[in-house]
């Protein structure tokens, strides 16, 4: 992995305001901060990520702060800084990268994309909505999940048109020899890996199912996963404001409407 989190700390986040009123109060500049840090290092360049997704980088070794657009008025967010490379310093590295915030409550499903799984067939997600009782009359995915869309894909290195793909590819959208999830699949297709991510949901304990059903309507035998923990992100306290401070205790009151 490129992207270097050692070495960094006192990270800070700092709403960037559009002006000032004569009181002191402040107007904002929607989704826009200023995030600084400190490093130790000294030959690197930094990249920022906003819930894993590549928000800018700096341009020279020496550069400690970033201004940055970022939803901040209703959402939760989280902020990272790497250290790079300066030959990677515009390299998005984002799939490297978990998403944080951005799949908070939701849950992630993946399986093999087997050789024995038939063209046409399509998998099904249900779950127990928290009950302990997976409910197999109605799938939460909104379509169904398709294995092979196309013949073309079920074939890899050896097993079509030999040659007129690129190396380890046969067609063009194959999962070719050593191109796939390696070691896990069929010699010349090794095996394709599915994800699927739920909708957020809400605090629980929830169980999932997945089910192949073949164009002609056949069902596979179920597969079911373990007790998936679901915690969502807290939500940011919004209109917040100062209401009092005393200096002689050195107590902050704040004001939540």
């Amino acid at each position: 992995m490129a992207l270097i989190s050692s070495g960094i700390d006192v990270a800070r986040v700092f709403e960037l305001p559009g002006g000032f009123w004569k009181d002191g109060g402040a107007v904002s500049v929607p989704r826009m901060a200023l995030v600084r840090w400190r490093s130790c290092w000294t030959d690197k360049f930094y990249q920022v990520y906003i819930d894993g997704q590549y928000a800018g980088a700096t341009i020279d070794t020496e550069q400690r702060q970033m201004v940055i657009r970022a939803p901040f008025s209703n959402t939760v967010v989280r902020i990272e800084i790497f250290a790079v490379e300066p030959a990677e310093e515009c390299t998005d590295f984002s799939s490297e990268v978990d998403g944080g915030n951005g799949r908070s409550g939701r849950v992630e499903i993946s399986f093999l994309r087997q050789q024995n799984l038939p063209t046409g067939s399509a998998a099904k997600v249900y779950f127990d909505g928290g009950s302990g009782e997976i409910d197999y009359e109605n799938p939460i995915n909104d379509s169904p999940i398709r294995i092979w869309p196309a013949w073309q894909d079920k074939s890899g290195l050896g097993m079509s048109r030999f040659g007129l793909g690129d190396f380890g590819y046969d067609s063009a959208a194959a999962v070719g020899f050593g191109k796939g999830s390696f070691g896990r699949g069929q010699f010349g297709s090794d095996a394709d890996t599915i994800e699927w991510i739920s909708r957020p949901l809400e605090r629980g304990v929830y169980k999932f199912a997945v089910k192949v059903i073949d164009a002609a309507g056949n069902e596979s035998a179920v597969s079911e996963t373990g007790e998936a923990v679901v915690t969502p992100a807290s939500r940011p306290a919004v209109n917040v404001n100062v209401f009092l401070f005393d200096k002689q205790t050195n107590e902050l009151v704040l004001n939540v409407s």
